[in-house]
């Protein structure tokens, strides 16, 4: 028997330690790095609503700063997004998504329809293009566009930090 997979997960303290993956099974190992109550919304902010900072993260769902803090470092370290220091205030960070998270879209965008068929979530007035699948594919194809288009640090240098 193969050993357990594992997966980096990094507490408050910025302590690495690892954890084993549930199962072998593709849907629980992706629950395991993005399944929790936070991170769907952290990356729904990045690739739709086009916050990177983390001010912007933390106003509208009520996330308290350990748990986003937490979030963060763990989509860095699992590669998913990117931590850089910020060009306008070195004091700041800006999040941007790598192509893993890029490949997320696409489930986020069903996931947001699916909400507004089942549940009690009203679209906008003006009605929400995520709620009809052409207007939908065309969204995420032009956010996956213009996602893969923006240069990351690791595309700009191989050597860049991760955390």
């Amino acid at each position: 028997m193969a050993p357990p997979k594992r997966i980096l997960v990094i507490n408050g303290e910025d302590e690495h330690m690892s954890r084993s993956l549930r199962s072998d099974c593709p849907i629980a190992a992706t629950l395991d790095i993005i399944g929790d109550r936070w991170t769907l919304l952290v990356l729904r902010d990045i690739l739709i609503g086009g916050k990177s900072h983390f001010s912007e993260f933390a106003e509208g769902e009520s996330i308290a700063s350990n748990v986003l803090t937490d979030r963060l470092n763990t989509l860095v370290d699992q590669e998913i997004i990117e931590r850089l220091p910020d060009p306008d205030d070195g004091r700041k960070y800006i999040y941007r998504p790598l192509a893993p998270a890029i490949e997320l879209l696409p489930v986020i965008a069903e996931l947001a329809a699916w909400g507004l068929k089942h549940s009690t979530v009203d679209s906008p007035p003006d009605g929400n293009p995520l709620a009809d699948p052409a207007t939908r594919k065309k969204l995420v194809d032009k956010l996956t566009r213009q996602l893969l288009a923006e240069p990351t640090q690791s595309q700009n240098d191989p050597t860049a930090l991760k955390g």
